[in-house]
C-alpha cells in the first residue's frame, strides 16, 4: 500500500474549514461539548462523511461514527480511526480534529483506490473528550467501552448548569444508537503530539507504545482568616501559606526523582481572596502522571502522607476529593510495530513513545487492540492557538495511518 497517498490538499483544507468553525467575538476557536458552536463542528465533519458515500451512526452519548462497509464485509468487526472534535477554550486547530478528519481520509482515499478490505473501516468523532465543559474529559469514549454509564453520563451537569443529555437533543446528536452497538476489531488514533519530542529529535513519527496513568484530586486546606498586619507570623493559620507548601513539594519531588513522574497544579483559589487578609481556606487541583501504575500509587500515598504531617505543621485541617483515577495503558503491540513498519516503508523515521496527555485511545483500548500514532509539535505547544504541525508532517502522519490500516482490515 506504500504507493498509495492521501489526498492532502484535502485533509488540509478540511482541517482550516473546521478550524475556522466555533470562532467567538475575539477569533478564539471555542468548541465545548454540547453547544452552538459544537454542533457547527459536528454538521460539517457528518456532511464530509456523508459526501464520501460513508454511513452515518450517532448513539445516545453523541458520539458520532462513519462506517464504510461493504456486502462483503458488514458482518465484521470494523477497524476503528477517530479522536474528537471538542476543543478547549482558546485552542488551535489540530488537536483532535486531526485524527478524525485523517480518518475519514483514509476510507476516502481506500474507496477511490477500489480497495476491498475484509473487515469495514469506520471513523468516529467522540464526545467531550476535553472535558471542559462536562467532567470527566475523554466521557464518549469512556461511556462506548462500558466505563461510565450512559443514563450517569447523560444527566452530567456542566459548569454553565446545563445538562449535558439536554444539550444533545438540542443540537441535534443524542442518538438512538446503544454506544455498545459497534464493536471494534482494532482501533488507531492519529494525534499530534502535543509534547516537543519528535520536533527536538527531528522524527517525523511517533509509535505510541504506552499512555501515562492519571490521578486528579482537589484538596482543600481550612486554617483562620486573620489580619495581614496584626497576626505575628508564628501565630497563623494560613491557609495559603500551607497551599504553597504542598506546591512546592510536588514540583521538588517530581524534579528530583529519577522517574517520569509528573505533577501540577493547574486551579488554585484563596478565601476571603483580599489583600490584607490571611486566606482561611485554599482550593487547588493536583494533576498526578506516570506511565507506571505502582509509582503512580506510591506517588499518591506519599501526598496522602505529607498532607497529613502539613496539617499538623501548620494547624489547618485538610480534606482531598478524587476527581479523576484513569491506569496507565499499554498499547497492542502489533499494532505498534505496524506503525514502525509503516514508517520503515515510507522511508520515514520512527520513536516509541510514551503520551502524556490522555486521550480517547486509552479507553477504547480496555476493549479491542488499540494504537495511536503521534506527529510533532512545533515547540510542543498544544491546547493554544499557537498548536501547529507543518503540513508535511500532518500528510505523513495521515499516510502512516493509511497503510496502517490497509493492512489491519486486510485480515
Amino acid at each position: 500500500m506504500t504507493t498509495l497517498s492521501i489526498n492532502a490538499e484535502r485533509l488540509l483544507g478540511r482541517l482550516c474549514d473546521l478550524g475556522q468553525i466555533g470562532r467567538d467575538g475575539d477569533g478564539r476557536l471555542v468548541r465545548l461539548a454540547g453547544s452552538d458552536s459544537d454542533k457547527a463542528g459536528r454538521d460539517a465533519v457528518v456532511a464530509w462523511i456523508r459526501s464520501a458515500g460513508v454511513e452515518v451512526t450517532v448513539d445516545r452519548i453523541g458520539n458520532i461514527f462513519g462506517i464504510w462497509r461493504t456486502a462483503d464485509n458488514a458482518d465484521e468487526a470494523p477497524i476503528l480511526l477517530g479522536s474528537h472534535i471538542d476543543t478547549v477554550i482558546d485552542a488551535g486547530i489540530y488537536d483532535g480534529c486531526y485524527g478524525v478528519l485523517s480518518g475519514l481520509e483514509v476510507i476516502e482515499t481506500l474507496k477511490a483506490a477500489g480497495y476491498a478490505p475484509a473487515r469495514p473501516v469506520a471513523v468516529a468523532a467522540f464526545t467531550n473528550e476535553e472535558g471542559v465543559r462536562y467532567a470527566p474529559d475523554m466521557m464518549g469514549s469512556l461511556v462506548y467501552a462500558g466505563g461510565l454509564p450512559v443514563e450517569e453520563a447523560l444527566a452530567t451537569v456542566g459548569t454553565d448548569g446545563a445538562v449535558l443529555g439536554a444539550e444533545l437533543e438540542r443540537i441535534g446528536y443524542a442518538g438512538s444508537e446503544e454506544p455498545s452497538l459497534i464493536r471494534p476489531h482494532a482501533y488507531v488514533e492519529l494525534h499530534i503530539e502535543q509534547g516537543p519530542v519528535l520536533e527536538r529529535e527531528g522524527v517525523p513519527i511517533g509509535a505510541v507504545e504506552n499512555l501515562q496513568g492519571i490521578s486528579w484530586q482537589r484538596i482543600t486546606i481550612k486554617g483562620e482568616a486573620n489580619h495581614a498586619g496584626t497576626t505575628p507570623m508564628s501565630m497563623r493559620r494560613d491557609a495559603g501559606h500551607a497551599a504553597a507548601r504542598v506546591v512546592t513539594f510536588l514540583r521538588d519531588r517530581a524534579r528530583n526523582a529519577n522517574t517520569p513522574t509528573v505533577a501540577t497544579v493547574g486551579c488554585m483559589s484563596f478565601e476571603p481572596n483580599a489583600i490584607n487578609v490571611i486566606p482561611s481556606r485554599a482550593t487547588f487541583t493536583v494533576d498526578l502522571r506516570d506511565p507506571d501504575e505502582q509509582r503512580l500509587q506510591t506517588e499518591e500515598a506519599v501526598l496522602a502522607a505529607y498532607l497529613e504531617e502539613l496539617a499538623a505543621a501548620e494547624e489547618v485541617t485538610i480534606s482531598v476529593e478524587r476527581l479523576a483515577r484513569f491506569e496507565p495503558v499499554t498499547f497492542d503491540r502489533g499494532i505498534v510495530e505496524l506503525v514502525e513498519e509503516a514508517s520503515r516503508k515510507r522511508g520515514l523515521a520512527s520513536k516509541r513513545m510514551t503520551s502524556g496527555a490522555g486521550h480517547d485511545a486509552q479507553m477504547i483500548a480496555r476493549i479491542a487492540p488499540s494504537a495511536m500514532i503521534f506527529v510533532p509539535s512545533l515547540d510542543g505547544i498544544s491546547h493554544n492557538p499557537r498548536e501547529h504541525t507543518p503540513d508535511a508532517d500532518l500528510v505523513a502522519g495521515a499516510n502512516i495511518l493509511l497503510d496502517v490500516t490497509a493492512t489491519l482490515a486486510a485480515r
